[in-house]
């Protein structure tokens, strides 16, 4: 929610979808830049402020929010009333900062779309069993519509945001980058976590677990959006949907490890307990009973996982190691991989023709993902949106 002339949009919104009949639960997140001044706050009053109180802090924004939106529609003329994440009992476990959402109770939101009140619900927050307040984390507030819709049974979760639905890559980088009028879970899942900003992969997770459909649409038109939800015939007329990038990673390799059982446990375990995600993993076998390791950390945790490194590698007894910061990767995404030979070859012909080397690869049943030099980003996007033809429409099955 990224102020008070978005917050009268949506109201609008609402309000047209209300008079036509239909019940609403709208979650809110902080207005912008909010968040942000309350971590330069706590900054101010402790150096390494304490998670409790920082969930105590940052929930206060959306709290602000859901009382504005109310008081929007009431004068509209409209009623409204709005709930914190507490009150409505979003129940989470006791990981302040990043808690992830345990179960919903949705009785008392029920209780009030009985009453005809258009129900707004702050998002972003829960309570532990014990009373204590969390937060969710990015993606936080699209988490907890997505769990509320699965809660109440809902028919849908429209997700209104600045981009009026997912695209076949970003705009920004390729003006010829196509809206997808409609995605599998499975696809939205990769692109959120190869880099794609749109959805939080915890809400797409969860709404496909509960089969919520999902419409991501512009809080200021009425276009239609993009819709993910399950898989079909369709969808795989395409081989590949979307290219994603992700230029907040970084590369550490450590070399000659000892190629021993229970050595790739003490390299990745004290990194899994600083709560580092280590995503791309490649072990390479060299003679004499050694072998490299190298594997990929989110560009924020990169300096605190060489500290841990510097310490591992000499108690693997690793010759020594390196990192690298001017990493990106590069991924194509679509069901169609799973009946198209050839998708990842066409990548590499891609890449190899524009003179980009490739230095890690991973596959999965629906992606295909490589890092590159961050300097070749968007040349790679462009040429393999090129390459897949993603800025034509799919043709129907039996049309290919």
């Amino acid at each position: 929610m990224a102020n008070p002339d978005k917050i009268r949009a949506v109201a609008e919104r609402v309000m047209k979808m209300a008079q036509q009949g239909n019940q609403m639960v709208v979650v809110l997140s902080a207005m912008s830049g909010e968040t942000n001044r309350f971590v330069d706050l706590a900054g101010q009053m402790q150096q390494i402020p304490d998670p409790r109180e920082m969930d105590m802090l940052l929930s206060s924004g959306e709290q602000v929010t859901i009382s504005l939106f109310a008081m929007a529609v009431k004068n509209a003329g409209l009623d409204a009333i709005s709930l914190l994440g507490d009150q409505v009992k979003i129940h989470t476990n006791t990981r302040h900062t990043k808690a992830r959402i345990t179960n919903v109770d949705p009785e008392l939101i029920t209780a009030q779309l009985n009453m005809g009140k258009i129900v707004v619900v702050a998002g972003f927050q829960g309570v532990t069993d014990d009373g204590h307040i969390t937060t969710l984390g990015r993606g936080g507030s699209d988490t907890t519509a997505v769990a509320l819709a699965a809660a109440l049974k809902a028919d849908a979760c429209e997700i209104f945001t600045d981009v009026d639905g997912v695209y076949t890559t970003d705009p920004n980088i390729y003006p010829k980058a196509r809206k997808i009028d409609k995605i599998t879970y499975d696809e939205m899942l990769e692109l959120a976590s190869l880099g794609a900003k749109v959805l939080d992969i915890r809400c797409v997770s969860l709404a496909k677990s509960h089969n919520v459909p999902l419409h991501v649409r512009s809080t200021f038109t009425d276009t239609e959006g993009t819709w993910v939800v399950e898989e079909n015939e369709e969808m795989e007329a395409l081989p590949v949907s979307g290219v994603t990038y992700n230029k907040n990673e970084a590369r550490i390799t450590i070399s000659k490890v000892p190629d021993t059982p229970g050595t790739a446990t003490q390299i990745f375990s004290p990194i899994s307990d600083a709560g580092i995600i280590v995503d791309m993993i490649i072990q390479n076998t060299r003679s004499s009973d050694l072998t490299d390791m190298t594997f990929t950390v989110p560009l924020t945790d990169y300096d605190q996982a060489i500290e841990i490194i510097t310490d591992v590698a000499k108690e693997v007894g690793a010759e020594s190691f390196n990192g690298d910061k001017d990493i990106a990767k590069i991924s194509i995404v679509g069901v169609g991989m799973r009946n198209h030979a050839g998708i990842a070859s066409t990548l590499f012909k891609v890449l190899s023709k524009e003179g980009i080397n490739i230095m890690m690869i991973t596959t999965s049943e629906i992606k295909v993902s490589c890092v590159i030099a961050e300097k070749y980003t968007e040349l790679a996007v462009r040429s393999l949106h090129d390459a897949f033809e993603l800025d034509k429409d799919v043709l129907p099955v039996g049309e290919q």
